[in-house]
């Protein structure tokens, strides 16, 4: 069904709109879920036949399934862009996704590590192995640098300027910027560079990496996940934690500690501040404390 316009969406997404391999298989699974609800009603339209209503009766599918709010408003965004697609290349002459509205959503604040922690999670490594310089520079940049972990697994030597202690991230898009990188941070990076990785037999294609795995290939997202996944059990820390944790943490300390939000922006890599200012709930969570304490009235 559309297969011919949904090949053409994949390039313009690729090509137009350079996003990830990662990003435009979910864009592309959004609309394999429609072709699946009409496939469970026995209809087959045209592109041009969709209404709002058939659209709505997707969504309410959706629901039915059991899909949670945040993930029918992706499903819903994707297929926004791919109608929105469809108009730019006159497939359609309406565009039926044009009135519908995601679900309302929570929003759910991310959980963080406190410094102790972090401190904890990092003492744990076992510094005297390879591995353990590499996985002690791993967190002091994941942390220190606020890294997204595809942003860790792709950082090049070439992207580095310890000189001006900055280094050049590729993010989401294939948006660079420049992130400042501590003095602990480039201190742990210089030991595993010229202490570990100058001896080991690096696979062709990965001379440029920073972080590689013991086969002399670049180390992957999942072994980023499972290295913190052992650490927090290793130091007995109960909370749910990922690599995703310490960016989280980065953002918090740094908006605890009176950052400028627009800064805090700027070197996560965020296209809207809205999405930075989910941070602030510590601030505010800390007021309300003092406020419930300390005023004659709470």
């Amino acid at each position: 069904m559309w297969q011919s316009y949904i090949k053409g969406f994949r390039s313009y997404l690729k090509l137009e709109r350079s996003l990830s391999a990662n990003s435009v298989d979910a864009y592309l699974s959004d609309i394999e879920k429609l072709v699946q609800y009409f496939q469970s009603i026995n209809y087959s339209p045209n592109l041009n036949e969709i209404s709002r209503a058939d659209l709505k009766a997707f969504i309410s599918w959706l629901n039915d399934l059991g899909m949670l709010a945040s993930t029918q408003a992706r499903v819903i965004s994707g297929l926004k862009a791919f109608f929105t697609y469809l108009i730019l290349e006159e497939v359609v002459e309406n565009n039926p996704m044009a009135l519908i509205e995601a679900p309302k959503l929570s929003r759910r604040l991310p959980d963080t590590l406190n410094i102790i922690e972090i401190n904890q999670l990092i003492d744990a490594i076992d510094a005297s192995k390879p591995e353990g310089m590499r996985n002690k520079a791993i967190l002091e940049v994941l942390y220190g640098c606020g890294l997204r972990v595809t942003e860790l697994t792709e950082l090049k030597i070439s992207n580095l300027f310890p000189q001006i202690e900055f280094i050049k991230v590729i993010g989401k898009g294939n948006k660079e910027r420049l992130v400042p990188i501590g003095s602990v941070a480039l201190k742990l990076l210089d030991l595993y560079m010229n202490q570990v990785r100058v001896h080991m037999t690096i696979k062709k294609g990965n001379e440029d990496f920073i972080f590689l795995n013991r086969f002399g290939a670049k180390l992957s997202r999942i072994s980023i996940f499972n290295l913190i996944k052992s650490l927090a059990i290793t130091t007995g820390i109960k909370k749910t934690i990922s690599p995703h944790t310490l960016r989280h943490s980065f953002a918090t300390h740094l908006i605890e500690g009176g950052a400028d939000l627009r800064a805090v922006q700027e070197m996560l890599g965020h296209s809207s501040i809205t999405t930075t200012e989910i941070y602030t709930h510590i601030d505010r969570d800390y007021l309300r404390e003092v406020i419930t304490q300390f005023h004659p009235r709470s």
